[in-house]
């Protein structure tokens, strides 16, 4: 069982690149962030073609998160994160698929910080590592993919970078996604590549593609009675090389069962 994420910076501006991905890879999930598109936007239909199914939750203009499922319907369970009734930005959705939960998340990125932003990136992460832990009680097999816009790590960015004081790499955010960690999820491209960079994302600005200057925003968390079903993990490189790119990379995981 192949699992992908992918933030696709624009589900109807970059179909064609999607389209294209899915059909050399065919990853049997993919959890999608950054649709830019609201509810009745989605391209459902031209998925439904090359046999995906979706379950998404829209946004007009910004956010926006999907669960696309090869040749069966997502269960939905929720589409959005519980604790804050008043949120109403699309960044969270979760289906059952191939009985593995499946949560498709797209974390606050938090800049300025400080600030307002920074405080609602916290608050966010805080409900997420609240229902991750019930998710993990619970016992089921399930996959946390998404853009959690934090860089775990110093190996996680490319070398003399100028990023001191981002939102992606303060040590509140970083504290955060190590406290989820603690619950037993497993890092799974950290679990099959320990040492190395795992770029899955290249800014536009100051030809970071180019030079190589990336790093890691993309991960796939397993809970513990997955981790012996995962046998690979990888990052779909060519993919930001293409014509219309979005300025992340498809980030998979392929699991035993």
């Amino acid at each position: 069982m192949k699992i992908a994420t992918f933030n696709i910076n624009n589900v109807v501006g970059r179909l064609d690149n999607l389209i294209d991905w899915l059909a050399q890879e065919e990853p049997d999930v993919v959890c999608l962030q950054e649709l830019k598109a609201e509810q009745g936007a989605f391209p459902a239909q031209p998925l439904e073609q090359m046999g995906y199914h979706a379950a998404w939750s829209g946004e007009r203009t910004w956010n926006g998160v999907a669960i696309l499922a090869r040749g069966a319907e997502p269960v939905v369970t929720r589409t959005r994160l519980p604790g804050d009734t008043g949120d109403r930005q699309a960044r969270y959705i979760e289906a059952a698929v191939g009985g593995v939960l499946i949560a498709s998340l797209y974390l606050p990125n938090g800049n300025p910080a400080p600030g307002p932003k920074f405080d609602y990136k916290l608050a966010w992460f805080e409900r997420f590592i609240e229902h991750a832990a019930e998710l993990m009680a619970s016992g089921a097999p399930v996959v946390l993919a998404g853009d959690y816009n934090v860089i775990p790590t110093d190996a996680d960015i490319y070398p003399k970078h100028s990023y001191a004081g981002n939102a992606l790499l303060r040590p509140e955010s970083r504290a955060a996604f190590q406290r989820l960690l603690g619950q037993g999820w497993t890092d799974a491209l950290r679990a099959m590549h320990p040492a190395g960079p795992l770029w899955t994302f290249w800014s536009y600005l100051r030809n970071r593609w180019e030079t190589d200057h990336g790093m890691r925003l993309d991960h796939l968390l397993v809970s513990t009675s997955l981790v012996d079903d995962l046998v690979a993990a990888g990052v779909d490189r060519w993919v930001r090389g293409e014509e219309n790119a979005s300025d992340h990379a498809p980030t998979w995981i392929v699991l035993d069962r």
